[in-house]
């Protein structure tokens, strides 16, 4: 594609028309006009076709895929192949979804002759998590006179894979994540003495009776003991509920915090890291009136990429979810017993509901912890000082009647062995983390 340049606009100005109004005027000029107006097309036309020409010596190779991390800055490489005898000055422009956003809208690049291969970056910033696709490159160079502007594109399609932002969370749990031989956390005594039948051993003084192998005893005729080990490899499953209430605002009017699933993936997969560093396998499950995604407990760094594949895309649907067929599915797939951690949103009584009937039918196998994030300021009703007007009461008790409903739901989990934590935006990872580390000391499981 060719677009005029001011330059080419102004020489078409000065020489068109006082010409063609010169041989309007003067029938004896006609002939002289004509032959410098075809000049001026014939140099245009030679300076379009040298600058085409010129351009098609120009190729553009575009990366298949990109691999970001949400708010943080990222870079295109684009490479540019060129065989000509003199620099090329281009000017760029990609097709950024808006969602990222680039550092310049149009860059100028500066090919040296006989450049062969270049390599050119483009910087960016995603805003969000997620697929995105930066729908072709175009750039531009400048005729051999100046007369036109010659633009190309390269169609191809390049995938952004954007991944969440764990940086905030890492620093909540710091201690996780030391580059040492060791997992970090502080020493941390175990309770109890194991699950797991390790061997027996001559009796020593202090040993409870419970721990006596009585057979053994009365077949070597002085006390045996049973010696148990703990259990290290366990299995760990986070169940994440991608329905209508996890699409709220984490900060109602700023969108700019994420909704509570952001919160909800990135507790997930902070949570992954600290159960490889555990020795445990970790695996994941996402639903809303289905299952949407199923990925079985494993550990290492490909089953971690494919647990962040698998929730980088997530985006919350306008459905409520189905934790009945999530038990059902849990009961049916999941054989051994495991640690399963719901990230869900309970504050809807007929969520609530619905959510201890299937919690009936799960915690019958495995232990569950729910996990939620504070929905807003619950608190009991006449403990708010800052009340000025009628309408602060009804609030007030509102904020009471809702905070009563969780109460209960946890009271009533607490009798089935489920745990329900009520944490901020800011503490969810760290505090989730934290759960789960107490589930290993106390050898819950």
């Amino acid at each position: 594609m060719i677009v005029p340049r001011p330059r080419l606009i102004a020489l078409a100005a000065v020489t068109f028309i006082p010409l063609l109004g010169m041989a309007v005027s003067l029938p004896a000029f006609a002939l002289p006009a004509a032959a410098v107006l075809v000049v001026v097309v014939a140099l245009a036309a030679a300076d379009a076709w040298l600058g085409i020409k010129r351009l098609r010596t120009l190729r553009v190779h575009l990366p298949d895929k990109v691999r970001w991390i949400q708010g943080r800055s990222a870079q295109v490489e684009l490479v540019f192949e060129t065989r000509a005898a003199d620099a090329l000055q281009i000017h760029l422009g990609l097709a950024f979804p808006p969602e990222v956003t680039p550092q310049e809208e149009e860059m100028l690049v500066v090919l040296p002759a006989q450049a062969g291969r270049h390599h050119v970056m483009c910087a960016c910033t995603p805003s969000r998590r997620g697929l995105f696709r930066i729908e072709g490159c175009y750039y531009e160079i400048l005729s051999s006179l100046g007369l036109w502007d010659i633009r190309g594109v390269n169609p191809g399609i390049i995938d952004a894979r954007v991944y969440p932002n764990l940086q905030t969370e890492r620093k909540q749990v710091a201690s996780l994540f030391l580059r040492t031989n060791r997992t970090g956390l502080k020493a941390m005594r175990q309770v109890g003495q194991g699950r797991d039948f390790e061997k027996l051993r001559e009796y020593v003084p202090g040993d409870g009776y419970d721990t006596i192998h009585w057979k053994a005893t009365a077949r070597r005729g002085h006390p045996i003991t049973k010696v148990f080990q703990v259990e290290k490899t366990q299995e760990v499953y986070v169940i994440i509920d991608a329905s209508r209430l996890s699409g709220r605002l984490q900060v109602p009017g700023d969108a700019s915090q994420g909704t509570h699933l952001d919160r909800y993936i990135a507790a997930a997969l902070v949570l992954g890291l600290a159960a490889e560093k555990q020795g445990d396998l970790f695996g994941l499950l996402t639903f809303s009136d289905h299952v949407l995604s199923f990925v079985r407990a494993r550990n290492g760094k490909e089953h971690y990429s494919a647990c962040r594949e698998a929730l980088y895309r997530l985006e919350p649907e306008q459905v409520s979810p189905d934790f009945e067929e999530v038990a059902s599915f849990i009961r049916l797939r999941l054989r051994r017993r495991a640690l399963v951690v719901f990230m869900t949103d309970l504050d809807d009584p007929v969520l609530m509901e619905s959510f201890q009937r299937a919690a009936d039918v799960i915690c019958r196998q495995h232990l569950v912890l729910v996990q939620m994030l504070q929905p807003g300021k619950l608190a009991p009703v006449f403990t708010n000082p800052d009340v000025a007007h009628v309408d602060d009461l009804y609030r007030d008790l509102a904020q009471h009647m809702a905070w009563h409903d969780l109460r209960q739901l946890t009271l009533s989990l607490q009798q089935h062995g489920v745990n329900l934590s009520l944490l901020s935006k800011e503490q969810f990872s760290a505090e989730t983390t934290s759960n789960y580390l107490r589930v290993k000391q106390r050898q819950l499981l």
